[in-house]
């Protein structure tokens, strides 16, 4: 089993921002989370990663609730990616990686070997390491992006969450940071606003509208124009792609 969110409610100053979400994702598949802005993608990501308390339901992990498990076990297991994160402290794309092994650390101390390993991974799956010395003031948007993605890499996690991993990249990016998402062994699950990317690399999508599910499947059984009408307010036209993907067509109103 992996990470599942049954049945599962949320309200936030008063507003129903969740309402009986339930996610199942496959052992190791690549899960989309499509909706509008304010739909609820990043509160179920916070959900599921055990940040916040559901007002009703359960958040699994392997079938024990996830507020019943050591917040340092859930940490080896569950990476985090949110939308935005900085900082004032004088650190490089090494230490802010380096921070990804904090989980695996002991009463003993930490297993160089190991975090050096894990690292220099990350950097290498990221594009990173010829940027592992620059200081975090002087990335880009995007680099800063792919830098705590791979942050994420190197805390080695069998569950990976990630809340718009394509803000602020440039086309060849989002490619790059899709394909190897998708190629981890893991079970991902991303917040995406691209339905055209999302179409490309996940094995699932669910979309949200209101706090709700309205769609779940396959993403030829989800990406149809008249969701895309319902859900997102305009015209459109789908086509299927070579490689057999929905491809997706904005017209004009």
């Amino acid at each position: 089993m992996t990470l599942r969110a049954l049945d599962i409610s949320w309200t936030r100053s008063g507003r129903l921002v969740l309402d009986g979400v339930t996610l199942t994702p496959a052992p190791g598949s690549t899960v989309g989370l499509l909706g509008p802005n304010g739909s609820g993608k990043s509160s179920l990501l916070r959900l599921m990663a055990g940040l916040d308390h559901p007002d009703s339901g359960r958040i699994l992990l392997d079938d024990t609730n996830i507020h019943d498990i050591r917040r340092r076990r859930v940490a080896r297991r569950i990476a985090l990616v949110g939308q935005h994160a900085d900082t004032d402290l004088d650190l490089t794309v090494h230490d802010v990686v380096h921070l990804g092994r904090i989980p695996h650390r002991t009463l003993f101390g930490t297993d160089p070997t190991a975090d050096t390993s894990a690292i220099t991974q990350a950097l290498t799956a990221t594009g990173l390491s010829h940027k592992a010395s620059a200081p975090w003031h002087t990335l880009s948007g995007g680099e800063r992006q792919r830098t705590l993605i791979a942050g994420a890499l190197a805390q080695q996690p069998r569950e990976l969450l990630l809340d718009e991993p394509t803000n602020h990249l440039d086309i060849a990016h989002q490619l790059e940071i899709l394909t190897l998402v998708h190629s981890l062994p893991v079970t991902a699950i991303l917040a995406l606003h691209d339905l055209n990317l999302a179409a490309m690399f996940c094995d699932t999508l669910l979309v949200l509208h209101e706090g709700r599910v309205v769609a779940t499947g396959t993403p030829a059984q989800v990406l149809t124009e008249s969701l895309i009408s319902e859900v997102y307010k305009v015209r459109s036209q789908v086509t299927t792609t070579p490689a057999g993907h929905p491809s997706v067509l904005f017209l004009r109103n």
